[in-house]
């Protein structure tokens, strides 16, 4: 999925990038198409893994901002996103 449809789908407005549900989107899109794609067929490559799991890391400390400030935003961007937290 393109940026411009994840921010369609998540953001306030058509040019809202900076809200924490966009940025949790977007991360994991990207976590979706290098674990499914990627390293299906580069299944050695050590180096992108470490990028994955910045990737990873990033999205959890967003998660976790999102729910100490507004709990009902963290549980619908979860639920919609279908992540386990």
């Amino acid at each position: 999925m393109d940026k411009q449809a994840i921010v369609s789908l998540f953001g306030r407005a058509s040019f809202d990038t900076g809200s924490p549900e966009v940025q949790i989107a977007i991360l994991t899109a990207k976590i979706e198409a290098l674990s499914k794609l990627h390293f299906n067929i580069h299944k050695k490559d050590k180096h992108s893994y470490r990028g994955l799991l910045n990737l990873i890391n990033k999205r959890k400390r967003l998660l976790s901002y999102l729910k100490a400030i507004h709990m009902v935003r963290y549980v619908q961007i979860t639920q919609r996103l279908k992540l386990r937290r």
